[in-house]
């Protein structure tokens, strides 16, 4: 299936709104394990999350990794708004900080970063090598490096059957945007095009669940 973008920033307050609200525990737990069993218990520094929305990897990654500082940077400021809510709702106003911008372009807190993660940015650029070339630039070297993201499926139907499993019971704007991101999303094929072609062959990807795939390794 040819792959089809969808928006690159979601600035629909009706959007954010469903996305603060919707139950991602799942897929976002499973970040956090994959995390943990790729890079230990000991990341330690300034780490940079790309394309946070609401923040709750975020928060997430935060409270397991407490030694760690945090800067969140989205380009969609309704996304944003409900981040900086669930960071004052956790006490965590002095570890996390959230940035509204784009890459590339935006001045962050740091020049270099201990650590980069990302989730679910990737399919929503029209260039992915953004993406790529933004963790070469602010990831130091031997910088821990986590991406995860959505695998785009043979067809319209395997795309249809995905959201009826996984968010079956969600808003219909959320069901809607769930389709559209598989439609746009990345062939393991194509992602490790983008990783040639940015010089991160080196980094390792693999398929972790029936919709997600995991980039991960050192700068």
């Amino acid at each position: 299936m040819q792959r089809i973008p969808e928006d690159e920033l979601m600035e629909d307050e009706a959007q954010a709104l469903a996305y603060a609200r919707a139950n991602f525990d799942e897929p976002h737990t499973m970040f956090i394990r994959l995390l943990q069993k790729t890079f230990g218990g000991d990341l330690a520094g300034n780490v940079l999350d790309l394309g946070c929305g609401t923040a709750d990897i975020t928060v997430r990654f935060a409270k397991t990794y407490p030694q760690c500082q945090v800067d969140g940077i989205d380009g969609s400021k309704n996304m944003l708004a409900f981040g900086h809510e669930s960071i004052a709702q956790h006490g965590l106003r002095n570890q996390i900080n959230l940035i509204h911008g784009y890459i590339p372009g935006t001045s962050l807190a740091q020049h270099h970063y201990d650590a980069v993660i990302s989730n679910s940015l990737l399919h929503h650029l029209h260039n992915p090598m953004v993406l790529w070339e933004a963790i070469k630039k602010y990831a130091k070297p031997g910088a821990p490096v986590f991406v995860m993201d959505l695998l785009r499926p043979d067809d319209e139907e395997k795309a249809e059957d995905l959201v009826d499993e996984n968010a079956g019971n969600e808003p219909e704007i959320l069901k809607r945007d769930f389709y559209n991101s598989l439609l746009a999303a990345y062939t393991i094929d194509e992602v490790k095009g983008q990783l040639y072609q940015a010089g991160l062959e080196h980094l390792s990807i693999k398929v972790v669940s029936n919709r997600h795939f995991v980039v991960s390794g050192y700068l």
